[in-house]
């Protein structure tokens, strides 16, 4: 019920601070810019609707996408990029199965941020 409350009160605080006003304004700008850069002014409102749905869901651009876009800023993919995101000493302790799982869970976060990634560079974002 807490949940309940304090996404309502999020939503409030929007509604009084005028959050969609801002958010119509920023996506028309960053859609002039895509424009104006010769980027696809659809890809552009896309991109920023999504961060929009994401920032309200409460998700925060997290430590790992932040990781994973500086090794690809720095050195593109590559192909140790799961080994590079493991947390080693987290990894050590697992048993067999425990890694098996780790080692999907970290491959899927890392294709999703990848995916992401590109989408923003797509898009002139970055």
């Amino acid at each position: 019920m807490d949940d309940l409350k304090h996404m309502a009160r999020a939503a409030k605080n929007r509604l009084k601070s005028n959050y969609w006003a801002d958010c119509k304004e920023n996506i028309e700008k960053n859609a002039s810019e895509a424009k104006i850069k010769g980027i696809s002014e659809i890809k552009a409102k896309s991109s920023f609707k999504s961060r929009v749905k994401s920032e309200i869901k409460g998700e925060k651009q997290d430590d790992f996408y932040k990781k994973v876009k500086e090794m690809l800023e720095a050195e593109g993919e590559v192909s140790d990029a799961l080994g590079r995101l493991t947390d080693k000493d987290y990894y050590a302790k697992l048993s067999y199965e425990e890694k098996q799982r780790y080692n999907l869970e970290l491959s899927s976060k890392y294709l999703n941020a990848l995916q992401r990634y590109k989408k923003e560079k797509e898009a002139g974002i970055i």
